[in-house]
C-alpha cells in the first residue's frame, strides 16, 4: 500500500511466503460433519437445551413457510469445527436466506474449498515466523482488488473466484503474471461457493489488521474495506426485510456479529423498516444470566452477544431471544435435525 504521511511504516515486500500445501493443518475433509448421518435418537444436550433447539427449529420452519428471512451470522469456529456442511445443506434447501461472518470465517471456508484442509498449527507456525504466511492468501487479496474495481462485495468476490472460471482467471493473471492457475479442489464443501450458486448473500464483516491475508504484500486495505462495506449494506437490506418477522441466529460470534446486527437494526428502524416479532438465538459456551444484562457491575453485562442478541434487540421490537449454551458440535447438528423434521411436518 502506498503511504505519503509523516510516519514510518513497515515494508511488507520482504515477507517470505510458502505454499499452503506444505502447511500443517488440524482440520481435514474427514473431520467435516456429514449431514446425512445426523439421525441419532440420543440427544447429547440437556432437556432444557433440547427443548430450546426444537423451539428455534419450529420458528425457522415457520419463517420459511411464510417466506420470512432466516439469517445466520457465524464465527470462524463453526467452519473450523467441521460444521460448514450443515450451512451448505440449509442454504441449498432454501432455509437460510443470508450467511454472514467475519474475515476468519471466510478464510477457513476458502482454505477448505482450495485444499480440503484448514486451521493451521498456530503456536508452531508463530515461532517460525510463518503464521498466516501461506502464499495462497494472496488469492483472497487479489480477488478483493478485482472485486472492488467491479464494485462487488467481499463474500461475492470470493464466491465468484471459486465458482466462475473467468473471474478466477482474472485473479490468476494478477498473481505472478498468471504463471499458475488457481484450482479449487473441493468447492462442494464451501459455504461461499454454495451461497454464490444459490444467489444467497454471504456477507463478510472485517477489520483492518485482523486477518492473516492482511500480512501480505498483496493486501489492499481500500479494496478490503470497500468490499466489506458493500457487504454491510447488503446485510442491512436483508435485516430491513424482517418487518413481518423472521429469525436471526448468531453462532459463536462474541463481538462482530452482535455489533453488526445492532447497527443494521438501528439503520432499518431509522427509515421505518424496523423488524417486528423477531426471533433471535445466540449459540455459545459461556453461561448466561439474564439478570446481568441490566447490571453494569456484572461481567455478563459486557458480553455483547448475550446483551444485544438475546435481550436488547428482540425486546426493542416485540420479539423473543434465546440463548443456547453448549458445544456447537452438539447443538448445531441437533438444530439441523429438528429443522428438517419441522419443515417436513409443516409441508404435510
Amino acid at each position: 500500500m502506498e503511504y505519503k504521511g509523516r510516519y514510518s511504516i513497515f515494508d511488507p515486500t520482504g515477507i517470505q511466503t510458502y505454499p499452503v500445501s506444505q502447511r500443517r493443518n488440524k482440520v481435514m475433509l474427514d473431520d467435516l460433519i456429514d449431514p446425512e448421518k445426523i439421525h441419532t435418537d440420543e440427544s447429547p444436550v440437556s432437556k432444557s437445551v433440547n427443548s430450546l433447539l426444537q423451539t428455534i427449529a419450529g420458528a425457522i420452519a415457520g419463517a420459511r413457510k411464510h417466506n420470512k428471512p432466516v439469517i445466520v451470522f457465524t464465527g470462524a469456529h463453526a467452519i473450523k469445527n467441521g460444521l460448514g456442511p450443515i450451512l451448505v445443506d440449509l442454504v441449498g434447501r432454501g432455509v437460510i436466506t443470508l450467511v454472514a461472518g467475519n474475515g476468519a470465517t471466510a478464510i477457513h471456508d476458502f482454505e477448505l474449498a482450495l485444499i480440503g484442509q484448514t486451521s493451521e498449527d498456530v503456536p508452531r507456525a508463530l515461532q517460525e515466523g510463518q503464521f498466516g504466511m501461506a502464499h495462497e492468501f494472496s488469492h483472497i487479496n487479489t480477488a478483493l482488488s478485482v472485486g472492488d474495481q467491479n464494485l462487488l462485495g467481499y463474500g461475492e468476490s470470493l464466491g465468484k473466484m471459486i465458482c466462475e472460471e473467468s473471474f478466477c482467471r482474472e485473479v490468476s493473471k494478477r498473481i505472478e503474471g498468471g504463471k499458475k492457475t488457481i484450482r479449487f479442489q473441493y468447492p462442494q464443501v464451501s459455504v461461499l461457493a454454495t451461497c454464490y450458486h444459490k444467489n444467497v448473500p454471504f456477507t463478510v464483516h472485517v477489520g483492518i489488521g485482523t486477518d492473516v491475508n492482511d500480512q501480505h504484500v498483496s493486501f489492499d486495505g481500500r479494496a478490503k474495506g470497500g468490499c466489506s462495506g458493500r457487504d454491510f449494506l447488503i446485510f442491512v437490506e436483508q435485516i430491513a426485510r424482517l418487518q413481518q418477522g423472521g429469525v436471526v441466529l448468531n453462532i459463536g460470534s462474541a463481538v462482530t456479529g452482535p455489533e453488526v446486527l445492532l447497527k443494521a437494526v438501528s439503520m432499518a428502524a431509522n427509515i421505518g423498516r424496523a423488524p417486528a416479532g423477531l426471533i433471535t438465538a445466540d449459540f455459545d459456551l459461556r453461561p448466561h444470566d439474564a439478570r446481568q444484562m441490566t447490571d453494569e457491575q456484572s461481567p455478563g453485562y459486557y458480553f455483547r452477544d448475550q446483551k444485544s442478541i438475546v435481550t436488547r434487540i428482540p425486546e426493542a421490537f416485540g420479539g423473543q431471544g434465546f440463548y443456547i449454551c453448549g458445544d456447537q458440535k452438539q447443538t448445531l447438528p441437533l438444530l439441523y435435525r429438528y429443522i428438517l423434521e419441522q419443515m417436513k411436518e409443516a409441508a404435510e
